[in-house]
């Protein structure tokens, strides 16, 4: 008699306690504080409402969801030269990042702020809230197209040629001329080897092809041969990328096209893609410019302030995208507690994890009502000076800020899964991967705080806008006001230097989020934050929350139960 049996008749992996996937939900209406300050920052704009909820419905399929994954799981390929030995210089990438950027496209995640006459800031940071949560990779280059226009706009003749193309609903993954396609995306290629952030240590040098011409020859104005080196050139697929060189007159900013106006390829050249932690689905590259032809954008040595109007909008969806890893992290983190079972109880309702999770919901929820104001502080610098003083000083406390929480709020969402988060096949590992590039991206934290500084210090207008806004809230909740009273001290008493800039900018971020939740929150919620990042009644890692909190309402609201 064989001991043996047949494989097939073993019984012994039958899967249990483990939770379904996580797919083909609704992103807008299983979130109820993403929808609310959609609804409040944009005035209730119900064609901005339908157009996210349409976003929010389809993004939540398991097609696109899946799409996300493969898109990361298969890197772009630096193509170099083509079978007949032309350098072609080309970034390919999985079908299904293509789907993705066509996806974004067609919705104008890339172009509603400018397509849009009201609440256009707020439109795009909603649609890029609910593409991040899915691919990361393409909100990108989404993001560079959208935030270039305002710098390309100080050459009208050049604006008034390439931003039809750039506002385009149409996709085109082609590496052809701009003229043979009616949609174009732009990149940026800023920082150099030897000076990374220290932008001015540019050795990029630029050559005026036709000196006093200021029409150039093409009538987009003055041009210009670059030759150098670019250490870093974000999405080198693009059709065109703002960069900078040093022309006769200083540090200036220049339009780059991958061809010329006369349907040649450009002298650009792409020497490696950028083998990066995360964000793996999107090119990153090292490019060479010998004897690029290029057009100026603003005057000659002003090139710092007229590429600091593109880094300013992608500094919004930098405090977006932190938002938006917070969510999705924390929506996988809900969803496997409340399937899950140990020792005869499901995770969810176990106290310690309840914190654990309730925490996490606090930060996301403070992070996105700071996220969305500051969007709307966007749409209103249009028309108010007072919104475009907040704006330029909150971007910079929302990025520093919500990029310091969100690594170790994907790292704590990843625990909560135990062994299983910790391996590919899950999300948990690719949101880990991806959630230090936003920190880095525009502007690192001490670059970040230092502007802070500079900012307050120099523009009186941009604390005095922040100060309004706090101190309406201040007086109607005094939970808020030691802290309040500390900052305005310690700015007053001349005290505030280089190396305490981290320290204030995260007080006035705080104090900034919690004036925001106390107006807009339920109690439950601004009860937990205040008791926890404002009174100190915290321990150093998430899921200390103290007693005597609400944390059944928190977590209900954070992800409710179908």
């Amino acid at each position: 008699m064989s001991y043996y049996r047949p494989l097939r008749q073993l019984a012994t992996h039958e899967v249990t306690n483990q939770p379904p996937p996580l797919e083909d939900y609704d992103l807008h209406a299983s979130d109820p504080v993403f929808a609310a300050a959609l609804a409040r920052e944009s005035g209730d704009d119900a064609g901005t409402i339908a157009r996210v909820q349409e976003y929010g419905r389809l993004l939540g399929q398991a097609e696109w969801l899946e799409a996300g994954d493969l898109a990361n799981r298969h890197a772009p390929e630096l193509i170099r030269y083509d079978r007949y030995g032309e350098r072609v210089d080309e970034a390919r990438f999985h079908p299904s990042y293509h789907r993705l950027m066509g996806l974004g496209i067609e919705h104008e995640q890339h172009a509603i702020a400018w397509n849009r006459p009201e609440h256009g800031h707020v439109a795009h940071a909603a649609l890029e809230f609910l593409m991040h949560q899915v691919e990361a990779g393409v909100c990108c280059p989404l993001s560079m197209t959208y935030a270039g226009i305002p710098a390309l706009r100080h050459n009208p003749a050049l604006a008034k040629e390439w931003e039809p193309r750039l506002r385009s609903r149409e996709y085109d993954p082609r590496c052809r001329p701009a003229e043979d396609k009616r949609g174009a995306t732009l990149g940026m290629a800023m920082t150099e080897k030897q000076g990374g952030s220290d932008v001015r240590a540019n050795s990029t040098k630029a050559k005026p092809l036709s000196p006093g011409d200021e029409t150039g020859a093409h009538g987009l104005g003055p041009e210009y041969e670059l030759v150098g080196h670019k250490w870093f050139c974000s999405a080198p697929m693009s059709d065109a990328f703002l960069t900078l060189a040093w022309a006769p007159g200083g540090l200036t900013c220049f339009f780059v096209p991958r061809w010329k106006p006369d349907g040649s390829r450009n002298a650009l050249f792409v020497e490696r893609l950028k083998d990066k932690l995360g964000n793996r689905s999107n090119a990153s590259s090292e490019i060479e410019y010998h004897g690029a032809w290029a057009v100026r954008v603003g005057e000659e040595g002003r090139g710092v302030p007229t590429i600091i109007e593109m880094v300013h909008h992608t500094r919004l969806d930098t405090t977006i995208g932190a938002a938006s890893l917070m969510r999705r992290a924390l929506v996988e983190a809900l969803h496997h507690a409340r399937h899950r079972r140990a020792f005869q109880k499901r995770l969810v309702d176990q106290a310690l994890m309840r914190n654990v999770l309730a925490d996490m919901a606090i930060e996301s929820e403070a992070a996105t009502v700071l996220a969305f104001r500051v969007a709307r502080a966007f749409d209103e610098s249009a028309t108010s000076e007072e919104a475009r003083a907040f704006s330029r000083l909150a971007v910079a406390l929302a990025k520093y800020w919500l990029n310091k929480r969100v690594v170790g709020l994907v790292y704590e969402a990843l625990e909560c899964h135990g062994g299983v988060g910790y391996v590919e096949e899950a999300p948990m590992a690719r949101l880990y991967r991806e959630a230090p590039l936003n920190g880095i991206w525009e502007g690192s934290g001490n670059v970040i705080a230092l502007d802070a500084l500079r900012t307050f210090a120099k523009a009186p207008d941009a604390l005095d806008a922040w100060l309004a806004e706090i101190e309406p809230v201040v007086a109607g909740d005094r939970r808020l006001a030691p802290l309040l009273a500390t900052v305005k001290d310690e700015i007053a008493s001349g005290r505030v230097h280089e190396s305490v800039a981290r320290r204030l900018v995260e007080r006035m971020a705080l104090l900034l989020q919690a004036s925001l939740l106390v107006r807009h929150s339920p109690p439950a919620v601004t009860d937990a934050f205040i008791a926890s990042r404002l009174a100190g009644e915290w321990g150093h890692a998430y899921g200390t929350l103290p007693d005597g909190l609400d944390l059944e309402a928190i977590l209900a609201r954070a992800f409710p139960e179908s």
